[in-house]
């Protein structure tokens, strides 16, 4: 007899509690595989497969393309031990209609971070024909609504309770907010009041008086677009960095035609072609081993600033997701040649939406060329937890004093913010003086490496 297991969305890692369906691998009926990826998921950090620890008939599937679903919500049910799907179609009844059961001694455990808790028994699914209409639970007292579609009586008394409203599942607790269902006014069909999903659904399709004309604001108009997803998250951390950090920002003009001369004699040689980003990136590394301090992040809870051994190199990524910040791991102990071959591979992997949540975490240092947007300046917002950031205007020829005489020189802007908290504006002068004169004569760089 096949057992039926739930697999629900697990923790994805990095704090995130939710997740955007983009696409389901698996239909029901499909045979699946131990450890076979079932969907899709976008998080605010990446775009994820969600391999399943089950292996038999998928028998249902909970949420639709484009729905975010939270962690720990049902994902899908897997008839355990079945070779076939089961004769007609099934489908889960609703979350957490079915009675917890003693699961089988024999049944397959979760991968570790997937599926229930451990130190619980499985819980069985019950399965049933696929119906038109939803049905109310055998348990639930109310009777079955008609198959045609009518109205639904308004509740006589509705019951307003003073704690917490009892759900099924979050699943119907989102499908109330997402469409101003007020739980505290409904009456659950479900055994002790509980609320159902049929309950939420009877209440949208019961018709809504025409409302009154009401005079819309201008400002009310025009497309509304959800803070959610990357864009949800990258407006958090920024406004975050806003509340948190006393930001100043230093910058000056440099002439960088060495630098990209010495560019040019580097990819003259042959061998894999060298960026103006890794040449940047290299003396960033340099500048942050002379200023440790900017290489740092501060604990508000402990009231410290925590100088770190180590630097993870984030830098700005324009995808068609928006803009995102990949981390190139130890930046100071790679050549130029490894951290262009790294930023070309994170790029892409960015690009594509195939980065994993731990390559956009973990950065201790951020290095931002807006210049590719033709612009000269900026004074960017640091990422949130770290202490700085370089960014890098366009690279263009502009009339420039060289050994006294005025001349045609290949000239950028350099702005850094910092974190007033972790050191002075002396310091901060001095890694920006030193990361100009590292691109005014490349040959100083020689010095630290």
């Amino acid at each position: 007899m096949p057992q039926v297991m739930e697999f629900k969305l697990p923790d994805l890692g990095e704090g995130l509690t939710e997740a955007e369906i983009v696409r389901w691998l698996v239909a029901v009926g499909d045979v699946v595989a131990i450890d076979q990826p079932v969907v899709e998921v976008e998080t605010a950090k990446a775009m994820v497969e969600v391999p399943c620890p089950y292996g038999g008939v998928v028998t249902a599937r909970f949420g639709e393309e484009g729905e975010e679903l939270p962690v720990g919500a049902p994902l899908i049910t897997v008839a355990v031990g079945a070779e076939s799907a089961p004769a007609g179609a099934v489908e889960a009844v609703e979350a957490g209609e079915a009675g917890a059961e003693k699961g089988s001694a024999d049944a397959p455990r979760p991968l570790i971070g997937y599926g229930s808790d451990h130190s619980r028994p499985a819980r069985r699914r019950r399965v049933r024909p696929v119906t038109a209409a939803v049905s109310a639970p055998v348990a639930a007292p109310a009777p079955a609504p008609a198959p045609a579609p009518a109205p639904a009586p308004a509740p006589a008394a509705p019951v307003v309770a003073a704690g917490p409203v009892p759900v099924i599942s979050p699943l119907v607790r989102k499908l109330a907010r997402d469409n101003g269902v007020d739980l505290r006014a409904l009456r659950g069909s479900g055994p002790d009041g509980l609320i159902l999903r049929a309950d939420v659904e009877a209440v949208l399709r019961a018709p809504e008086p025409a409302p009154a004309p009401v005079a819309v604001p201008v400002a009310a108009q025009g497309e509304r677009i959800p803070l959610k997803g990357l864009r949800g998250a990258v407006a958090e951390k920024l406004s975050r960095s806003r509340r948190e950090i006393p930001e100043a920002t230093c910058w000056v003009d440099a002439d960088a035609t060495e630098l990209m001369a010495a560019r040019a004699a580097m990819n003259a040689v042959n061998g894999p072609k060298i960026s103006v980003l890794a040449l940047l990136a290299r003396i960033c590394t340099a500048a942050l081993a002379k200023y440790p301090e900017l290489n740092s992040t501060v604990d508000l809870a402990a009231n410290e600033i925590v100088r770190l051994p180590a630097v993870h190199l984030g830098f700005a990524a324009q995808t068609e997701r928006g803009l995102m910040v990949p981390v190139v791991r130890d930046a100071h102990t790679r050549s130029p040649e490894s951290l262009s071959a790294e930023f070309a591979r994170l790029t892409e992997l960015a690009r594509a939406g195939k980065l994993a949540p731990s390559d956009l975490t973990g950065g201790t240092f951020t290095l931002n060329n807006y210049g590719v947007f033709g612009v000269d300046g900026s004074t960017p917002i640091i990422n949130h937890p770290e202490a700085a950031m370089l960014g890098v205007g366009r690279i263009m020829p502009k009339p420039w004093v060289h050994q006294g005489e005025l001349a045609v020189r290949q000239v950028v802007q350099l702005s850094l913010t910092f974190d007033h908290r972790v050191c002075d504006g002396g310091a901060a002068g001095g890694f920006l003086r030193y990361v100009a004169d590292c691109v005014e004569n490349p040959a100083v760089l020689l010095r630290s490496l």
